[in-house]
């Protein structure tokens, strides 16, 4: 097993109700399958709790913490669990993001803006300063950031796109800040992918059935695939984590069907 032995914290590792996985839950259940005791943290502790009882019916060994991640103290109290219950951490894997309510620059909310960035950016700086400082302590570990193609790439979703773009820049700044403590810091930019947040808010808002969000998306991806899934960024996560990539530091992964090539 690739993590055989591992401690990992999944950030936002439950997810919304819907019909497909969401890339948390993948993540947790993909580290899980190989190996690693992992901490599902999410602000819902029943959705955290239903990917754990996935996890032990799978064999597994998890356990569930509520965290609000715009919340400091509450990002500060992360690490802490992960350490009582586990002894250690080997990677942190920061999943938590949301782009509703975001706009166009005129027609931009002040209050949308600002709780959009405690979301999607104060959520990785946090948790990775509190984090950090045990990592270092240990030797070494792993953290793995989910950014997105929208920060590479032209969106409607500006505050999206601007806090997406601040975690490959606090990534890179990272991964030398502390390569010399042994911690790699890598980011995964998914790109058009077919989860419960993705397709089923869009679907909700414009009145349409699902498939005709999911047509629309497909046909935005270069590779034939169409739209990627939740396991698609689980598999990336997983070998980021692995010691397949212990070379591996400060890269911007994307994870899209070739959409970001598109800036070439």
């Amino acid at each position: 097993m690739r993590l055989q032995n591992k401690v990992a914290i999944v950030m936002g590792g439950g997810q919304t109700p819907g019909e497909t996985m969401g890339n948390g839950r993948a993540v947790a259940l993909t580290f899980a399958r190989q190996g690693a005791r992992v901490l599902v943290v999410d602000r819902d502790l029943a959705s955290a709790q239903d990917t754990v009882d996935l996890i032990e019916r799978a064999g597994g060994t998890a356990s569930a913490f509520a965290a609000d991640v715009t919340v400091e103290s509450d990002l500060a109290a992360v690490p802490a669990a992960c350490v009582e219950r586990y002894g250690r951490i080997d990677v942190l894997h920061n999943n938590v993001g949301r782009s509703e309510g975001d706009a166009p620059v005129m027609q931009l909310e002040e209050a949308n803006w600002l709780a959009l960035l405690d979301i999607n950016l104060k959520s990785v700086v946090f948790a990775c300063k509190h984090t950090l400082p045990i990592m270092r302590e240990q030797g070494g570990g792993v953290i793995i950031n989910i950014s997105s193609t929208s920060s590479v790439c032209t969106r409607q979703t500006i505050t999206y796109k601007t806090a997406k773009a601040g975690i490959n820049a606090i990534t890179q700044n990272m991964a030398v800040e502390n390569a010399p403590y042994g911690v790699r810091v890598n980011a995964i930019l998914p790109g058009l992918m077919d989860t419960p947040m993705a397709i089923e808010r869009r679907a909700r808002e414009r009145g349409v059935d699902r498939e005709v969000v999911r047509k629309e998306r497909h046909a935005e991806v270069p590779l034939n695939t169409g739209m990627g899934s939740a396991w698609d960024v689980a598999n990336a996560a997983l070998w980021l984590a692995s010691d397949e990539a212990a070379y591996v530091t400060g890269v911007l992964l994307p994870v899209d069907g070739g959409l970001s090539a598109r800036v070439g």
